[in-house]
């Protein structure tokens, strides 16, 4: 078995403003440069997602400085970025074929939002059988009212999202465990 790709979902400066709303994990990005760092070392393959708005009001419209990578999450000129302008990271990228070609078949997801990118990303992951790893304290989600109108915090809306994704799509873990997988390896 190959190593995991660690999968990088929308760590964009839009996502660090107080506009993007109230949000759990804190520890969040630091665990995420942590995983990055770990992947580099073992020279592991790391793909970054940006988020592309097709809405000229977005944060993440092109040409706005919310669509950057945080500055502590930048790149490197081997890494493969993906854009996307739907939540999902596979849909209109080419990341499946990416991967495939590469004979990738698992991935380490860390990102944002929980709920949106990350879930909607992992679980096509795994419908297409990469074993799939969502890391729940290096991913994050925002408060947000519920269809029924209750107010959630973002803690319950993280929770929710890690409980849809682990019986059929991925596993969850947190950055220890990962870090000392990727050791082991």
């Amino acid at each position: 078995m190959n190593t995991p790709c660690l999968v990088i979902i929308d760590m964009q400066k839009g996502m660090a403003t107080p506009a993007a709303g109230s949000r759990n994990n804190p520890q969040a990005e630091d665990n995420i440069v942590r995983l990055l760092r770990a992947w580099r070392a073992a020279g592991a393959p790391v793909v970054h997602v940006r988020h592309i708005s097709r809405s000229p009001a977005s944060l993440f419209a092109p040409g706005q400085s919310g669509v950057e990578f945080q500055e502590a999450l930048q790149p490197l000129a081997h890494e493969h970025v993906v854009e996307k302008n739907v939540p999902d990271a596979f849909i209109n990228t080419a990341l499946e074929r990416w991967l495939r070609v590469r004979g990738v078949n698992a991935l380490v997801i860390v990102g944002v939002s929980t709920n949106n990118s990350v879930e909607s990303s992992a679980r096509t992951a795994g419908n297409l059988g990469f074993r799939t790893i969502v890391v729940a304290d290096a991913t994050y989600a925002y408060a947000m009212r519920d269809y029924a109108g209750v107010e959630r915090s973002a803690d319950e809306v993280h929770a929710m999202a890690l409980a849809n994704l682990m019986s059929d799509y991925a596993a969850i873990k947190d950055t220890e465990t990962v870090l000392a997988e990727l050791a082991a390896h």
